[in-house]
């Protein structure tokens, strides 16, 4: 469970990350709070915020009950696949939105295996 914890972690930490990138580019772009809507650019990099923070919902408790009822590490390594699609996915959308597709699908598809994974589990545990 180790493992998986550090997983959970770097997660949180990428989604850090990403709020900071939105931040600055608030600023970068004069996209003054609470607006949400300005320069394109900006609207990108909050999509992307926004965008992870909701698949976090289903990351994490998913993250913790696949390692559970199915396999640590297993978890743990659907985990770091779904750190590095939310990578791709943000540099994708935030270069241009058309290129957001890949990432998405990496982590949707890792998402997607963790709860199915953990229902199939706690069903059968």
């Amino acid at each position: 469970m180790k493992f998986v914890s550090v997983v959970a972690v770097l997660a949180l930490i990428e989604y850090m990350i990403i709020s900071l990138q939105t931040g600055r580019a608030r600023q970068t772009y004069g996209v003054k709070a609470p607006a949400t809507t300005g320069d394109p650019t900006f609207e990108r990099y909050y999509r992307v915020q926004q965008n992870t923070v909701e698949q976090l919902v289903i990351f994490l408790p998913a993250l913790f009950l696949f390692a559970l009822y199915v396999s640590p590490g297993f978890a743990g390594l659907l985990g770091v696949i779904f750190i590095v699609g939310r990578g791709l996915y943000a540099r994708g959308y935030v270069a241009d939105a058309e290129k957001r597709g890949t990432g998405f699908i990496v982590g949707f598809a890792a998402n997607s295996i963790l709860v199915l994974g953990a229902l199939i589990g706690a069903i059968f545990a």
